[in-house]
């Protein structure tokens, strides 16, 4: 059996070390596009917040380029409060 990637509260870690790399963000985004192009027809968004650090500049854009790279339509909040995002 595989190594479990995400927990109750998503994918952790440290910043530049395996899971938490540009080169996942952009595995997980596109697999998360071909997931929801597979389930429904149409044009899918999706919203990307995130905080302050300077990790987040980095898996940001890896998420981003996995997602678009399916056809995906991304707004791209910067940083905000978790609670904005849902907003």
């Amino acid at each position: 059996m595989g190594r479990k990637l995400f927990g109750t509260d998503g994918v952790r870690g440290t910043a530049n070390i395996h899971p938490m790399t540009a080169d996942m963000a952009l595995r997980i985004g596109a697999a998360v596009g071909r997931y929801f192009r597979r389930e429904a027809g149409g044009v899918h968004r999706v919203v990307i917040g995130k905080d302050t650090r300077l990790s987040g500049y980095m898996l940001e854009n890896a998420l981003t380029a996995g997602l678009t790279s399916t056809g995906m339509k991304v707004l791209l909040l910067g940083p905000i409060p978790t609670p904005g995002v849902g907003c």
